[in-house]
């Protein structure tokens, strides 16, 4: 028998309780208002938390560094009063090659083990990408301007823009409107000869994504996720006491001193409907809640589709959502070991750091060349971290937790995951295998997540980390879709605050903290 309508009347609802979700809550409540924030689970974080995958072992379910938050937002919302620790900062990232070799980037520029003369030219690639960065960062942190229309302030918000990239002078100004369109596979060919280090700069841009870096787009991810760390700070490449789950731990924290309701096991079944506005939700337990608006941090699918319904959309606007690409092609694989391992060429400093197993730009494009006939890679890239080397209470006494990004895993494996999986896994094994010889014996439990295990875990349609590809098409002033991307959707009282909204995926906490400001000055 379904519950009667609580008697508690919230201004706001947010749904989901993963980082952007409670961004939102906690910016909604410091402003002084009424929140409740709903999770399906019964832990917070969603794809950012920490759980065990084995008898005393913990890790980061799919992110696992953190390092696109902004430091501004980390001390707005007061996470380091709340319980935020670093167990390591300014982590470095180092690439493993064949034969037991290894190349270092580091933020300062210099790759240590970079061929002759290379090392000059990667820091002059750096600090001319970074200024492109830093000229686009100030798009994240508001809403995206809307085009074609008389608003002064969409003008402005325009003029702004082009005085951005003015300002970073002719000869840059040419060269970001030169590159921003290109693939990064003809980018880095024009910079350097190192196939080492082509690869590793490379991989950042095809992370998460359904590319390959002769993909078009691939010099816009790049940008994208270097924009996004400039607002990091020291932050950036960051491994949390605690894991991701840690983040979202403070934010709880943070949110519920700002007086925000947090009720976990809490799925939303559908969002009400009343006199053509939103009035609220009912969970699956038949309880209903009223609210005069909600704020979804689901994806764009699951919120319009599932929770709306679209008899409440215009066919157009439907037609539009049902076509977002979201299919997501990153798995995670976590390995409980009985001992550390030992990468071949690496040292103790650096084997506490980020891990890159992508060789050369060849070798990732025939990774990804798998994934377009519906196949996993035969030798796939891989982002890998050992997290209990720098927090060792992530295992039990001695023992260790290898945690790697795996790409590419496409979400419609033709063969199917449930034939496939240990397939996968052993192939994963065995290269790791290579680059840390003996890890396979030290090996005492494995847990692939591959998109589908993402989808039905963490309830994000398709299993795609960023709620949709980070395309031209899908970027910026029409994502996820013209209509909806400004945090606003068509059914008033409406707004998305997920990853599927700006500025997109990743840790990053804005698109949370964005749809909460446009949804207060829509509420004043």
């Amino acid at each position: 028998m379904a519950r009667q309508a609580s008697p508690a009347r919230y201004e706001f609802i947010v749904i989901g309780g993963g980082h952007n979700g409670l961004v939102c809550a906690a910016t909604l409540a410091r402003a002084g208002r009424r929140v409740l924030l709903l999770e399906a689970q019964s832990r917070l974080g969603g794809a950012a938390a920490t759980r065990e995958f084995a008898p005393g072992f913990r890790v980061s379910c799919c992110a696992h560094l953190l390092h696109l938050m902004p430091a501004a937002l980390i001390q707005s919302l007061e996470l380091e009063s709340y319980g935020l620790k670093f167990s390591a900062r300014g982590m470095p990232t180092t690439a493993l090659l064949p034969g037991g070799a290894s190349l270092e980037l580091t933020a300062t520029g210099v790759a240590a083990g970079a061929a002759a003369g290379e090392a000059g030219a990667y820091l002059a690639y750096l600090q001319r990408m970074r200024r492109f960065a830093r000229a686009l960062a100030p798009l994240f942190a508001k809403a995206p301007l809307r085009l074609g229309t008389a608003d002064w302030a969409d003008r402005w918000a325009l003029l702004r823009l082009g005085w951005r990239i003015r300002r970073l002078g002719r000869r840059d100004m040419r060269e970001l409107l030169r590159i921003g369109g290109m693939n990064v596979f003809d980018l880095l060919e024009e910079r350097f000869e190192s196939d080492a280090l082509k690869g590793a700069l490379a991989f950042d841009a095809v992370l998460g994504t359904n590319f390959g870096p002769r993909s078009p787009g691939t010099v816009l991810t790049l940008l994208y996720r270097m924009a996004a760390e400039s607002a990091g700070a020291e932050a950036a490449l960051s491994q949390p006491t605690g894991g991701l789950g840690a983040v979202c731990d403070a934010l709880a924290r943070s949110a519920a001193a700002g007086g925000a309701t947090i009720r976990t096991t809490s799925p939303v079944a559908r969002i009400l409907v009343a006199a053509d506005r939103t009035a609220g939700v009912e969970l699956e337990s038949g309880e209903r809640i009223e609210a005069a608006s909600v704020l979804s941090s689901a994806d764009p699918k699951t919120t319009f589709l599932k929770l709306l319904g679209t008899k409440y959309l215009d066919t157009g606007f439907v037609r539009r959502v049902s076509h977002i690409r979201a299919r997501g092609l990153a798995a995670k694989l976590h390995l409980a070991l009985d001992r550390p391992p030992r990468f071949a060429g690496v040292d103790a400093a650096a084997a506490k750091g980020r891990l890159l197993l992508a060789p050369s730009l060849n070798y990732l494009e025939r990774a990804y060349n798998h994934a377009k006939y519906g196949e996993y890679s035969a030798a796939p890239a891989m982002e890998i971290t050992v997290p209990t080397l720098n927090e060792p209470g992530l295992a039990p006494s001695g023992k260790h937790v290898l945690s790697a990004i795996v790409q590419y895993a496409p979400y419609a494996l033709e063969a199917g995951w449930q034939h496939e999986r240990e397939s996968f896994t052993r192939r994963c094994l065995e290269l790791l295998e290579v680059a840390a010889p003996g890890l396979g014996e030290s090996v005492l439990q494995a847990e692939l997540l591959a998109p589908p295990d993402i989808e039905r875990e963490f309830r994000i349609e398709g299993g795609h980390w960023h709620h949709g590809e980070l395309a031209f098409d899908q970027f910026f002033m029409v994502r996820p879709v013209p209509g909806a991307a400004q945090y606003q959707t068509p059914m008033p009282g409406l707004y998305l605050c997920g990853a599927g909204c700006h500025p997109g995926g990743g840790v990053m906490g804005l698109a949370g903290r964005n749809a909460a400001q446009r949804a207060l000055a829509g509420a004043a």
